[in-house]
């Protein structure tokens, strides 16, 4: 377990976040092997087809993710204050409820969901197929993610990627028996994510109540507590309430994207799943300091939630540099993961893709710092409000870009979105960064 309030911060923030990184690679890894096996071996429709359940699937599995990461919020302080049970306990009583209700509702109405987002109708039964699987293991997402923000909140962020690392290796090798070998295509790719979920869920179950007994709860000490509810849906909303409208603005692009044709939605799957991979590091650089902010804010150490942000906010500059100079080299070799020689139109439109993203990648590296500061100082409102002026000027620009640029146009939408999103975020930050400074004088004295 790791103690933030003291010690050299650097270390610290390197060393939390890198397990964090890991951590992501191996989750995005499950939507990341459905598209590259089923375009490899079952064709560009079903590669098309698993690019229009992603932001569906996405939407729900971030939800509860959301509830868990702003749970985690509150974890962190109680972490501080040695009492975390109590609130892992109300967590769990309001993330099952939450998701057994999401998963049943999006069961049956499916289809109807896809129609809404233009999906085209000879992709509607492959894809619904693939969801219907997906949505009966979201519970096993949301029992993983309760207990591996728990283990983040107090310090641990390596067991977590464990878990995940184990799952996302036999997430590969079913994906490839199952589509590959056994020719099942969309519910081969689908039951293999929900066994690796599965797997995932149990081993973190299992290493918490061998290893962590600060966080395994008996039978006893599971305890909802009124005074936590309000609290805990309180932050839960409005981090759940970021993450799905992130991707509720995603789905909404689909559906800018979706009559282009197969070709762009399989180039825009491929495109999406490979920005994902890259600028998904600089949201757990981003968790890493709201942890590290909201420990130190437990401990009334303002000072020291200062230099938290201002290294942590280096480290997000430092890696989305490098990274953005290799996708820009390297932009073919990465597009060739998701398609064959032998897809033209896929490689020419998505080599231009990756290369206008990669120039504009340093922005959500900026704005992920920025809400990092916001989450860690208790103002999470603002995170939400930002993320959603941003989504509304992605959706609105993306379906005027597409008439325009055609796939392309998506990438240009990002850099309207991520403006605006800007605009509104850093006149609030100078303004919050000013009294923090004032706070940490104030101590000091």
């Amino acid at each position: 377990m790791k103690d933030f309030t003291v010690g050299k911060t650097y270390p610290q923030l390197i060393n939390y976040a890198i397990p964090l990184i890991l951590g992501n690679f191996f989750q995005l890894t499950y939507n990341a092997v459905d598209s590259i096996i089923l375009g490899r071996f079952a064709g560009k429709e079903c590669l098309a087809s698993v690019g229009i359940a992603n932001p569906v699937m996405n939407i729900m599995i971030f939800l509860i993710v959301g509830i868990c990461l702003g749970a985690s919020i509150i974890m962190s302080e109680f972490y501080g204050e040695k009492k975390l049970k109590n609130e892992i306990s109300t967590t769990i009583a309001i993330g099952f409820c939450f998701t057994l209700v999401v998963s049943v509702v999006c069961f049956i109405f499916v289809k109807q969901l896809l129609r809404a987002i233009r999906c085209p109708e000879d992709l509607i039964e492959h894809t619904a197929n693939y969801l219907r699987v997906v949505f009966a293991g979201l519970i096993f997402t949301f029992f993983y993610n309760v207990y591996a923000s728990a283990l983040r909140a107090a310090g641990d962020s390596t067991s977590p990627i464990i878990c995940v690392a184990i799952s996302a290796v036999l997430n590969g090798i079913l994906n490839y028996f199952l589509v590959a070998v056994c020719g099942l295509e969309m519910h081969g790719a689908a039951f293999a994510t929900v066994a690796s979920q599965l797997i995932s869920c149990i081993l973190i179950i299992v290493y918490v109540y061998k290893k962590v007994p600060l966080l395994a709860l008996k039978p006893r000490e599971f305890k909802v507590e009124r005074s936590l509810i309000l609290r805990t849906v309180n932050y839960s909303w409005a981090t759940a309430l970021q993450q799905c409208v992130l991707y509720v603005g995603k789905l909404l692009v689909q559906c800018a994207v979706n009559p282009l044709g197969v070709d762009a939605i399989a180039t825009f799957n491929a495109g999406t799943k490979i920005d994902d991979f890259c600028y998904q590091p600089t949201q757990s650089i981003g968790h890493t300091i709201t942890t590290f902010m909201a420990q130190n804010r437990g401990a009334k150490k303002p000072a020291r939630q200062r230099e938290g942000f201002l290294k942590g906010f280096s480290l997000e500059w430092i890696y989305i540099i490098v990274t953005s100079i290799l996708v820009i080299l390297f932009r073919k070799q990465l597009i060739l993961l998701f398609a064959g020689q032998n897809e033209s139109e896929v490689l020419r439109l998505g080599e231009k893709y990756l290369f206008v993203m990669a120039c504009l990648y340093f922005l959500p590296a900026t704005t992920n710092g920025i809400q990092a500061f916001f989450r860690g100082t208790g103002d999470i409102k603002i995170t939400v409000i930002s993320t959603t002026s941003q989504i509304i000027f992605r959706v609105i620009f993306s379906f005027i870009f597409c008439k325009m640029f055609g796939i392309i146009g998506t990438a240009y939408a990002c850099l309207a979105g991520w403006i605006a999103m800007l605009a509104v975020e850093l006149p609030i930050f100078f303004f919050a960064w000013k009294n923090l400074k004032k706070e940490s004088q104030g101590v000091s004295q």
